[in-house]
């Protein structure tokens, strides 16, 4: 692509501040501030018939699957509203009435709309029609469906290879879309399928694949009610995930305890006034964690280490710490983990995991006593160099206590996207496995590749050197959600063709290849009719359990297409019919790829039948406790090393985070209420004592720098918030800092990008 046609458009939002406001961080999650909030964005964003509309139903028993976090539903739905303030802050954001037709984007050039930030490009509303961004040009215009997939179909034959293609894949996307989206990448002859899971759980499927057998977790939501003790550790439930809170709140009244380890003190870990109940509405509410262990940033394997050697002490004290019978009977590698514990010293392993000693005493004596135990997880232990051996220790804890495979314990991943587990199961993933290969060979006759193919942080190192040159994504916005973003940036802008398939404008459209197409597609409140009848899509929450989700609002536009209509689209216009594959049927008839799911996937057997009211559970071997097609047939502990930071002096390691207003690069509002912080989003987080050290105050003005391989990054314009956070820590908002995560830093195994453990120094601004 001749350089004359690169627009170079900036992929980093504008460094502007909006009027920052701070107040003491709460000491409670939800309650009244909690529904007044979200009853203001609903009425907002959709008005009073429109939010009842999707409310009434949003995750009810064949209802509306809420677009937002992928936390379970209960068997008994609350008729008060089986939904938390995200939730709908979610829903709002997708049946919102505001609209961007034809006439936005002749109004606003791409040029104009790069300059507004991450919350105005999301403000702007549904998108309504495919438009396409021509070579040169600064404007979207229109283009019809019939001319837009012969246009991407003609792209895509003109490439030299089927591996100079990309196709990103989002975790909002149902499990019929994933499956067709994976077919045709398939068919078309690549595996090059990055997805969400690479930048945020891979490190969980790794680790649980190696250990347990799975890369899913294996609690369900009664376990949670019948767990004795439950360890939250890099989560922040009260914002990422609130439902969660209600599951706490049922273990601490059957008598459970919990135990929450993160760098930072977050509200709904400390309080939880539930909403559905009067007693969350006019009572203190329910406190939630027993023993907080404020841990250092990536210390986690040194903490758990300091645990189980603790615990090992005692049981060869009394012998009845551990599970010995199923130590012996379901595990191996134990006697080699236990050799290699041995080596470390508890005085050095306190010191780098920096938790209370007091704390720390009263957790090893709570977990010696107690075996149904959960250990709950997310990206605070995924996104580091050292994400696998963060979940492997888990694992290790679990399985000396016996802790897998039986009621009340389990390893509990908590998902973000509503369907990222759905899109890994029915087939999105960059990695061959002979037998999905032959499976997708006997259902539709034809030989797919043989060889793995690139996974995100790899696909943009290969768009960024000509080595990929199309560039398509179902859902998601790639540019803010990835790391190194002015890298990103560039990487997508010496593509060819940039194709997205999205519900809302976001910053991916206007940081574009040469030529790039914006498809509109139906969102998951919305109805999908064919032929006089409302189809429904499925997927699957986070702890494996399958079930419908059906809209129910009228399209937001009448030229809206489904997913599976517009994956099913492009590959017929690319096939033009050479292929053996109904592409028509299965853009059409959504049990007819139900039925095709099953014949690939185990487990899915009568599949719509199956999926409607609560729905139907996957097989998960490590939930049965059936560690047989192991190697060796047993689940395994592991060797875990500590993280190797080796901070340089005076540096910082940065932990990237997610404000109360947000839900991963969407950005509802510009408070984030539990933390105290308002109307702002460009604040780093500092111990007061490192704040007092480095000679900043309250609102000084400061850069973040990053240097990794001799290069330097910047985040500019960042206002110091003092916080309670571990010395040597900070803490601040993405998309804003991904500026700092470098592409070639990730996390062994998994590839993940190390996004919560970043060595950053901190500047006054305009200082080099």
């Amino acid at each position: 692509m001749g350089k004359k046609n690169k627009r170079n458009l900036s992929a980093v939002a504008p460094e502007k501040f909006t009027g920052i406001k701070l107040s003491e961080p709460k000491k409670y999650a939800a309650g009244m501030p909690a529904i007044k909030v979200a009853l203001n964005h609903a009425l907002k964003e959709m008005g009073l018939t429109r939010s009842i509309q999707t409310l009434s139903s949003l995750n009810q028993k064949n209802g509306i699957d809420c677009p937002g976090c992928a936390w379970p539903d209960p068997e008994n739905r609350s008729s008060l509203g089986e939904f938390c303030e995200n939730g709908v802050k979610a829903i709002a954001e997708e049946a919102t009435t505001k609209r961007v037709t034809a006439d936005f984007f002749a109004k606003h050039s791409i040029t104009e709309m790069a300059s507004w930030s991450d919350y105005e490009i999301g403000k702007s509303g549904r998108l309504t029609d495919p438009m396409i961004l021509k070579p040169g040009n600064d404007h979207y215009e229109p283009i019809s469906w019939e001319d837009a997939f012969p246009k991407i179909a003609d792209s895509l034959r003109k490439l030299d290879d089927p591996n100079e293609a990309v196709f990103y894949a989002s975790g909002r996307s149902s499990n019929e879309a994933a499956f067709l989206y994976g077919l045709f990448i398939r068919a078309f002859g690549t595996n090059n399928m990055p997805d969400c899971s690479n930048m945020c759980h891979e490190s969980s499927g790794v680790a649980l694949t190696e250990t347990l057998g799975i890369g899913k977790g294996s609690a369900t939501l009664v376990d949670f009610e019948e767990a004795e003790v439950i360890m939250v550790i890099g989560q922040n439930p009260g914002t990422n995930h609130p439902r969660m809170l209600s599951a706490l709140e049922k273990c601490k009244r059957n008598g459970g305890k919990i135990i929450a380890v993160n760098p930072l003190e977050e509200a709904g870990l400390m309080r939880f006034k539930n909403p559905q109940k009067i007693h969350g509405m006019v009572a203190s509410g329910t406190p939630i964690t027993d023993i907080f262990l404020q841990v250092k940033i990536n210390q986690d394997v040194a903490l758990l280490k300091l645990i189980i050697k603790k615990l090992a002490k005692l049981d060869a004290e009394s012998g009845d710490v551990f599970d010995h019978d199923f130590i012996e009977n379901k595990t191996q590698g134990f006697h080699g983990f236990l050799k290699d514990l041995a080596c470390y010293d508890e005085g050095e392993l306190l010191e780098l995991c920096g938790v209370d000693s007091d704390n720390l005493e009263k957790a090893v004596e709570l977990l010696a006593k107690k075996n149904k135990i959960i250990i709950c997880w997310a990206m605070g232990l995924t996104q580091h160099k050292n994400g696998v051996d963060n979940i492997k220790e888990c694992v290790n804890l679990l399985l000396s206590k016996g802790s897998i495979g039986k009621k009340g314990t389990g390893t509990c991943p908590v998902r973000g996207h509503s369907n990222v587990q759905g899109d890994r199961t029915v087939g999105i993933m960059h990695h061959i496995s002979e037998s999905l290969n032959k499976a997708f060979e006997g259902a539709f006759e034809f030989k797919p590749p043989d060889k793995d193919g690139l996974d995100t942080v790899h696909c943009i190192k290969a768009m960024h050197e000509g080595r990929a040159k199309v560039f398509m994504a179902l859902g998601g916005n790639f540019l803010s959600a990835s790391p190194d973003t002015v890298y990103t940036g560039e990487a997508l802008q010496n593509c060819e063709l940039t194709v997205s398939i999205s519900t809302k404008l976001n910053r991916t459209h206007l940081v574009t290849g040469q030529t790039s197409l914006i498809l509109p597609t139906l969102g998951r409140t919305e109805q999908d009719p064919f032929h006089g009848k409302n189809r429904y899509v499925t997927v699957e929450n986070s702890m494996g359990r399958v079930h419908q989700s059906h809209g129910n609002l009228q399209p937001a536009s009448g030229n809206l297409k489904s997913e599976p209509d517009i994956v099913t689209g492009i590959a017929a216009a690319y096939f033009k019919g050479n292929s053996n594959i109904d592409w028509q049927r299965l853009g059409s008839d959504y049990d007819f790829v139900r039925e095709k799911i099953s014949e690939v996937f185990t487990g899915f057997d009568n599949y719509s039948v199956r999926s409607k009211g609560g729905g139907f559970d996957l097989p998960n071997n490590s939930r049965s406790g059936d560690f047989s097609k192991l190697p060796g047939g047993r689940a395994s502990f592991s060797t875990c090393n500590l993280p190797n930071h080796n901070l340089t002096k005076g540096a910082f390691l940065l932990m990237t985070i997610r404000s109360h207003d947000q839900f991963n690069t969407t950005i509802y509002g510009l408070d984030d209420r539990y933390r105290g912080v308002y109307n702002e989003r460009r604040v780093v987080f500092m111990n007061p004592n490192d704040a007092k050290i480095h000679g900043f105050k309250k609102l000084d003005k400061v850069d973040l720098v990053s240097n990794y391989d001799g290069q330097e990054r910047r985040a500019k314009n960042f206002l110091v918030v003092p916080y309670k956070i571990p010395q040597g820590n900070l803490a601040a908002y993405f998309p804003e800092t991904n500026v700092l995560i470098p592409i070639n830093h990730f996390a062994d195994k998994s590839n993940t990008p190390i996004s919560k453990s970043v060595e950053v120094d901190v500047k006054r601004s305009n200082q080099r």
